[in-house]
């Protein structure tokens, strides 16, 4: 089909959140009342890709979170960045990133289990957290009363531009380097 390419441009920057392949294709083939070939669709992004590789662009479209949605090139990072402190009011406390953290890990996750963990009532962080849409509610414990559980949400992954969970890092990442007074080497 003519003018794929177009169609797919205009699908991605329309989108509010990446757009998943799925819902491309069927959004096309739903217009032109014909199959799209996965593969042909996919072929019209790596086109697109490539258009949007020329210096004169300033976005490209980036495969995230599962789907596919235009962001900035990171040469226009920080005047970005700066436009985004400015207007950013809406940055999480380190109460909620502590919480965020633990659900991320530890999903499905209940309020006790966040508490137990960090010791505080974590009620107005998981509040805050649902109102910006970056966690949800998986489901109920089997445990006692039956506690709602927690899980990260597609929001989340764009939110600190990631595809899956496992983009996430280690643990092991986190632990602070060995120093040891007088070891191999010290005189």
């Amino acid at each position: 089909m003519q003018h794929l390419e177009r169609h797919i441009e205009a699908l991605i920057f329309a989108s509010e959140q990446p757009i998943q392949l799925s819902e491309m294709k069927a959004s096309l083939d739903a217009t032109f009342e014909t199959e799209f070939p996965t593969e042909a669709i996919l072929e019209a992004i790596d086109l697109l890709s490539a258009r949007y590789a020329d210096e004169a662009f300033a976005i490209e479209p980036i495969h995230i979170a599962g789907g596919y949605q235009f962001l900035t090139k990171a040469a226009y990072h920080n005047v970005v960045g700066n436009y985004l402190k400015q207007s950013a009011k809406k940055r999480l406390s380190q109460a909620a990133l502590e919480t965020l953290s633990i659900i991320a890990y530890k999903q499905p996750t209940s309020k006790g289990e966040i508490e137990q963990i960090r010791g505080v009532n974590c009620d107005y962080s998981i509040q805050k957290l649902l109102e910006k849409e970056l966690i949800e509610i998986t489901g109920r414990s089997d445990g006692p009363g039956r506690p709602l559980l927690y899980g990260t949400s597609p929001k989340f992954m764009n939110y600190f531009g990631i595809n899956t969970l496992n983009d996430l890092p280690k643990p092991k990442d986190f632990k602070e380097p060995d120093s040891e007074i007088g070891g191999e080497g010290v005189i």
